[in-house]
């Protein structure tokens, strides 16, 4: 008989499948790549399995390190479809077979349906060998914002159900957590584990009044107009239209002011009308996708995120991590991030004229913007790099595997 895999935490035996949607632009994909590679060292030996990706989408398979243990599912893909979510659900549950894990870990919405479907139907094939632990993450939720009310409804009942063939859920923020939980009534309290997101963000620490100037000369932005940028795909939940809204009241007070979009995807051409009819066009910017954020973070002054729900948002940790001060709608696990003013500031979803407020405070006052964006520097730095996030997983997935105590053995 064939050895199954190990499940003795640490053990170099110990066999992790991880399966996400897709490797879009976005935290989900920085997580689950860095994961794939960094829990070797703590005896973990991973299998990344992944999706399609969505038309206009931005791809960080890039990010996958040379000789990573990946797979492409080109049935696996976000949009609704029968025929695919089958297939999809049938190779995965292949892939589980073929591979054996101690644990099955899923990433975002859909992985997170199929992904578990797959690992109930491979535990239940176990016999009285042992089953693998199932984990999903929520970096966020598509539970507000996304479908119409029926739709809504029929996602939070899939989660319900889901929950209940899931060992460990992992909210990447309090406010996440406390929604799953509290509003939607997704699986009980025990099992849930609270693990910020973790990024290497040594690119972004290091940028300095140099980087700063090189930044601009890169971009061709001249070294003295104000510039806010966001980063994002364009699409309705991260409220564009919002950001150029406010675009439009902060030129009136900073006519030379720059605005940088850093992203694409289905609302491009709808944003750029837009920014026309608005009379913007001169101070908006398109870049499409970019690998290098790094430049436009130093080229900011004030970083403006502008969605409607967010889980962790990356691109504002990574502005803040290159010391721009961000503002931001108070939606989601934003307020985790920007934990006080003295960090960046909130402002009610849809309040143009509050958020404009805010930058302009901080694009005329440099001694206070240069202040704030040292603090939410030290701020993410110091709660969301890359060691603690693995350090993190790797305690959970050893609480996961360590056997239970035995009534009355405790302290034996």
């Amino acid at each position: 008989m064939i050895p199954d895999t190990a499940t003795q935490p640490g053990s170099p035996r110990t066999t992790v499948v991880r399966v996400i949607t897709r490797l879009n632009v976005g935290g989900p994909s920085i997580q689950a790549t860095s994961l794939t590679t960094a829990l070797a060292v703590h005896g973990f030996s991973t299998r990344l399995l992944h999706g399609r990706l969505g038309d206009g989408e931005g791809d960080m398979s890039y990010l996958l390190a040379p000789g990573a243990n990946a797979a492409f599912i080109p049935s696996l893909c976000r949009p609704l479809s029968p025929l695919n979510d089958l297939r999809a659900l049938v190779g995965l549950y292949r892939e589980f077979s073929a591979a054996r894990p101690a644990i099955i870990h899923t990433h975002m919405a859909k992985a997170g349906l199929l992904g578990r479907l797959a690992a109930a139907a491979y535990n239940l094939t176990r016999g009285d060998a042992p089953r693998a632990k199932v984990v999903h993450t929520y970096h966020g939720h598509v539970l507000d914002g996304y479908f119409s009310p029926v739709m809504t409804r029929v996602f939070i009942t899939l989660e319900q159900l889901l929950a209940h063939v899931t060992d460990a859920i992992v909210a990447i923020s309090p406010a996440i957590r406390s929604e799953l939980l509290q509003t939607y009534r997704i699986g009980r309290e025990a099992v849930y584990h609270v693990v910020p997101l973790g990024f290497d963000l040594a690119v972004f620490r290091d940028l300095d009044a140099a980087g700063r100037a090189e930044a601009r000369r890169t971009l061709g932005i001249p070294a003295e107009v104000p510039v806010i940028s966001t980063v994002g795909r364009l699409t309705a939940i991260k409220q564009h239209r919002l950001f150029l809204d406010v675009v439009k009241l902060l030129a009136a007070w900073h006519p030379s002011l720059v605005a940088v979009i850093a992203g694409d995807g289905e609302l491009r051409a709808e944003l750029e009308a837009q920014a026309a009819a608005l009379g913007v066009t001169a101070n908006v910017r398109f870049l499409g996708w970019r690998r290098d954020l790094a430049t436009i973070y130093a080229a900011t002054d004030v970083f403006v995120l502008t969605s409607r729900n967010e889980g962790t948002p990356v691109a504002l940790i990574e502005a803040m991590a290159s010391g721009v001060p961000g503002v931001s709608t108070d939606v989601g696990g934003v307020k985790d991030v920007v934990a006080s003013p003295q960090v960046g500031r909130l402002a009610p979803f849809g309040d143009a004229a509050a958020l404009a407020g805010h930058v302009d405070q901080l694009l005329v006052d440099r001694a206070a913007r240069l202040a704030m964006g040292a603090r939410a520097r030290a701020h993410v730095l110091g709660r969301y790099g890359i060691d603690r996030l693995v350090a993190d997983i790797a305690a959970l997935y050893c609480a996961l595997l360590q056997p239970p105590i035995s009534p009355g053995t405790e302290g034996s």
